[in-house]
């Protein structure tokens, strides 16, 4: 067996970290730093960082939905470390803006590991102490699969976005900070809401005086195929969105991107020690950079498409996998005992761990009952290792099952 392991799921990458371009980006930036021995050389150094990362920010800026405010500003952004920062920054802005402190999350969501991030997170394994920090209050997701109301999507009329309303009226004092949801859970386990789900949502939401906060840690940068942002498979424009991971290659990086005029709130004092330093910044340019030369986002779609057709393949065969769903190169399986009970197979995902790793493949798992497998090619993943992959996967299914 080759040495190689083909990774599906890279929590930390997006893209391979052996591009070239991304570690002469990084080790350049390290020299230079190490080369600013006198105090001019140094300012100079400095102001040219400055440079860059306005470019970059502005770069971030551009990639999003978001748009211009009122007064046709662009979106400004703030450098953090990672993705808990950055919803932090977001939730707490989306306070300062609307003067409102409650905040909505969905069931099944993962926000990180800070107090708040945790309370915002809606899955017992990762909420590690009691009820959390004041002001979060959870809303059922589209969980088609397992509907929470029992029905069958179309036929239910999205009744999971319906009941919006009513969870605000009867849990909340009406007034609403913000909704932050992921366009599609990652460690809820690759949950994918239907079309019409963001867009009743956050128009609820925005109804009773909150913003939309869209969590793209996992979905953004091409991830989910066409687009360079998940939630813009649903049309909706968020009034403040959250990065990290992909961003910047592996290297520490979040980002919170917002509306000028929302941004505009934050007015106190803060700030990120490492965020936006030069090195992560260095790698998030080359990132972004060979991000936009190998078009991420149709590339995406099109290897994603063909992954799709091979996992929906392996459904037809293996009767274990309840469900396939996901989009572009964001694929999750997941496993059941009986489709008809839907009974959850953990215990079939922890084999089947085993059998890929054995066959040089890794694998990720999610989701609330520990029964989903997450499927995460890196961006830059060619047709002969999707193929590759799909043969390992059969390979193991056959193995964990028998």
């Amino acid at each position: 067996m080759d040495n190689r392991i083909n990774q599906i799921r890279k929590k930390i990458s997006a893209l391979r970290f052996e591009m070239l371009n991304v570690e002469a980006a990084m080790h350049d930036q390290v020299a230079h730093d190490l080369d600013c021995a006198d105090t001019s050389t140094r300012l100079m150094a400095m102001r040219a960082e400055m440079v860059a990362l306005v470019n970059e920010r502005k770069a971030l800026g551009d990639l999003t939905p978001i748009g211009p405010d009122a007064k046709g500003r662009p979106p400004k952004v703030f450098l953090t470390n990672s993705g808990t920062e950055a919803d932090e920054t977001a939730v707490l802005t989306a306070r300062l803006f609307t003067g409102h402190t409650e905040v909505i999350a969905l069931r099944h969501g993962y926000s990180g590991r800070s107090a708040l991030a945790m309370t915002l997170t809606a899955q017992a394994p990762w909420r590690h102490w009691g009820e959390g920090v004041p002001g979060i209050k959870h809303a059922v997701n589209a969980y088609c699969y397992r509907c929470p109301f029992g029905l069958t999507y179309p036929s239910c009329e999205v009744k999971c976005a319906q009941d919006m309303d009513a969870m605000i009226q009867t849990t909340t004092n009406g007034k609403i900070a913000a909704l932050i949801a992921e366009p599609i859970q990652g460690v809820g386990g690759f949950i994918t809401p239907p079309k019409e789900f963001f867009p009743m949502v956050a128009e609820t939401v925005r109804r009773y005086g909150g913003l939309f906060i869209c969590d793209e840690v996992q979905t953004g940068f091409g991830r989910t195929g066409t687009h360079w942002n998940g939630i813009e498979h649903w049309g909706v424009k968020p009034e403040i969105m959250t990065f990290a991971k992909g961003i910047a290659n592996g290297m520490p990086m979040g980002a919170t991107v917002a509306r000028a005029d929302v941004a505009g709130a934050f007015t106190g004092l803060t700030i990120s020690t490492f965020g936006g330093n030069p090195v992560s910044d260095a790698a998030s340019h080359a990132t972004l950079d060979e991000m936009e030369r190998i078009d991420a986002p149709g590339r995406a779609a099109r290897l994603g498409a063909r992954f799709r057709a091979g996992l929906d393949a392996l459904m037809a065969k293996y009767p274990v996998i309840g469900d396939v769903r996901g989009m572009g190169l964001m694929q999750g399986i997941e496993l059941v005992k009986d489709r008809k009970t839907k009974e959850p197979a953990p215990d079939v995902a922890v084999r089947l761990f085993e059998a890929t790793r054995e066959r040089g493949l890794l694998i990720g798992k999610g989701g609330l009952l520990n029964n989903v497998i997450r499927l995460s090619p890196p961006l830059i993943v060619e047709e002969s290792e999707i193929d590759e992959a799909l043969a390992t996967l059969d390979q193991a299914l056959a193995a964990a099952t028998q």
